[in-house]
């Protein structure tokens, strides 16, 4: 088994595979045959690759992964990839671009790709029913392409353009894979968000901590204020304030319980907190809110 660090362009030169199209920003990679005596390799492009039988498992950059059959793997460059097991059938086709061919196909659009591969380290996709004949069809209609194109003097235009095509219905598929990423962080958002006014309607002891509300949602404080904020416009800190203020104000004028009392009913660990407490956000101590109707 080799298990040295090999480049994509040594991998080219394998005559297990096979290369269907090569230029100086392209390699199109028609069939990875025998590959398993490879276990590790230095990926120096950008790579689509369709896993069109079989599987692989192995590490990429640290990171578990495998593909298989009707799945495609998009990597950005100088990715490792190691520790790989294949399939007695595994087989693939693969797009190889320099970030300079990435970036003259996508255009504006290069920020759907980045945003795919390095905010969201999305790098293996299921090719749904709708995108599969596109997909499958690719390949035979560029192979078709290269072979009757040989002498046509804008032979490298058109295989360009066939590649943006697919690049491109590519970037589409993210695209609507992002939309949904977001509707369902949405949904998900609204659930804990409502389960916060949940706790901080029914709370006896309003004025709890962020990190005291995130951890009965077993949230991190940081994403409870971030869906408060999302959902609302306004911090937890902040709605937590508001709700302990109005019910400071309710039981200073509406109920005849002593200022230790409701300084216990709402959570405060002491008076003298919570007249500090006061103080701060009304301006007036607590017998004055209750004297003067604050």
């Amino acid at each position: 088994m080799r298990k040295e660090i090999i480049t994509l362009q040594t991998l080219a030169e394998s005559k297990d595979i096979h290369i269907g199209y090569s230029d100086e920003g392209i390699i199109i990679i028609d069939s990875i045959q025998k590959f398993a005596e490879v276990t590790a390799a230095h990926v120096a492009m950008n790579v689509v690759a369709i896993c069109l039988n079989g599987k692989i498992q192995g590490i990429m950059n640290g990171q578990e992964m495998e593909l298989h059959k009707n799945q495609i793997a998009v990597m950005p460059p100088n990715i490792t990839v190691s520790d790989m097991m294949f399939s007695p059938d595994f087989d693939l086709k693969a797009m190889c671009f320099t970030n300079n061919m990435l970036q003259a196909f996508l255009r504006e659009k290069m920020n759907v790709w980045n945003e795919v591969m390095y905010i969201h380290h999305n790098h293996i996709f299921d090719i749904n029913e709708e995108d599969m004949p596109f997909f499958s069809n690719f390949y035979d209609m560029f192979r078709h392409s290269t072979e009757a194109n040989a002498d046509n003097p804008y032979r490298n235009e058109i295989i360009q353009s066939l590649l943006r095509c697919g690049i491109l219905q590519l970037c589409g598929t993210f695209k609507q894979m992002l939309r949904k990423e977001v509707a369902t962080r949405r949904k998900t958002s609204d659930n804990y968000f409502q389960r916060f006014l949940e706790l901080l309607s029914g709370n006896s002891g309003y004025h709890q901590t962020v990190e005291s509300y995130a951890q009965q949602l077993c949230i991190t404080p940081k994403y409870l204020s971030f869906i408060c904020k999302q959902n609302s416009g306004k911090t937890a800190n902040k709605w937590i304030t508001e709700r302990t203020l109005e019910e400071i104000r309710y039981y200073l004028r509406q109920t005849d319980l002593s200022i230790k009392q409701i300084a216990d009913t709402l959570g405060f660990p002491n008076p003298s907190f919570f007249g500090k407490y006061v103080k701060e956000h009304f301006g007036m101590t607590p017998v004055q809110v209750r004297e003067n109707g604050g």
